[in-house]
């Protein structure tokens, strides 16, 4: 399936009068601030729009959100155009699937490369550093101003993505976007802080309790650690809370490749990996039915908790030696 032109989205989009937005699950700053940004444009330009999630929203993210996200499915009975974003597979809309299919269109805004197109309408960049550039050309396309609100959490989502502008997949277009922003008024710094500067102590504490069981694998080169409830209940912490390890890991001298296990249930643990320089983590996760990215993915194993150390162990080893 081809990609669809933002000409041919907008087009859809303006036809329609309701719409609802649809996050992926475990948000993240990309997914969140590019809902926000959409949503709050929408209405600006007369739309009833929702973003329906499920789950929590993360602390630091919790300031885009305003009265623009529920977790009432019927919000709107038939919304006229579901969109799914930064969201490639219907496994990724959790509980909310059955709903996002009760539109009569279906668009999908992506950048993730494991994304395999099921809408109606795509448009799947995988050259994009974040969905948030997507939603800027998008409402660019549609003519519709970028105002501080919408601005700011275009920055949030490209901001989170791209590590603060840190990873391989910034690029020059991405500065050039986050500078026109500033053209909307955003504070650039006010953001930064709710996202950087904005943690419970619980969060730093599960992050040491998990970093106390890093394992390192090939010689130094992979870094793996876990998180399990027992550790949860014993900081308080709650698992959105863990986000950020895995980069932690990452930050050692000599790892190429890091991962963190984290048990959601008995015998289900979620494997977050992410890629220095040398490595393709969106292949592992394609094994196991995940997704993501070259140098950030994920996956679930079905599985105990030392099998699954066993197992991604393995992976990361058979990684290195291919890509190293």
């Amino acid at each position: 399936m081809k990609n669809n032109t933002f000409d041919e989205i907008a087009e859809q989009i303006n036809s329609a009068e309701s719409l609802l937005l649809f996050p992926h699950v475990n948000m993240d700053g990309d997914t969140l601030g590019s809902c926000a940004a959409l949503c709050h444009s929408l209405r600006s330009a007369g739309k009833e729009c929702w973003v329906l999630y499920e789950g929590s929203v993360p602390l630091n993210l919790k300031f885009m959100t305003g009265d623009m996200f529920t977790e009432d499915e019927n919000i709107i009975e038939s919304a006229d155009i579901s969109m799914c974003i930064d969201c490639g597979d219907t496994g990724r809309l959790g509980v909310r699937k059955d709903k996002f299919l009760t539109s009569p269109v279906t668009i999908c805004i992506d950048h993730h490369t494991t994304t395999d197109p099921f809408c109606q309408f795509n448009y799947i960049d995988p050259q994009a550093a974040a969905t948030g550039q997507l939603i800027f050309k998008l409402l660019r396309t549609m003519n519709i101003k970028i105002d501080k609100q919408a601005g700011e959490a275009i920055f949030a989502a490209i901001t989170t993505d791209t590590g603060n502008f840190q990873y391989t997949n910034t690029s020059k277009e991405t500065h050039l976007i986050a500078a026109e922003l500033y053209d909307s008024g955003i504070d650039f710094n006010s953001v930064s802080v709710q996202i950087y500067e904005n943690k419970r102590k619980e969060k730093i504490l599960i992050t040491s309790r998990s970093l106390e069981t890093l394992k390192m694998v090939s010689e130094g080169r992979g870094g793996i650690a876990r998180v399990t409830q027992e550790m949860l209940a014993e900081t308080g912490a709650e698992m959105s809370e863990t986000d950020g390890i895995v980069e932690e890991i990452r930050c050692i001298a000599g790892v190429e490749i890091s991962c963190l296990l984290k048990e959601d249930d008995e015998n289900v643990v979620k494997v977050s990996m992410r890629v220095k320089n040398k490595g393709n983590v969106a292949e592992i996760a394609a094994k196991y039915n995940g997704g993501g990215h070259v140098k950030a993915a994920g996956f679930t194993l079905q599985m105990s908790m030392d099998e699954a150390f066993d197992t991604v162990s393995a992976e990361i080893i058979e990684n290195i030696r291919k890509y190293g």
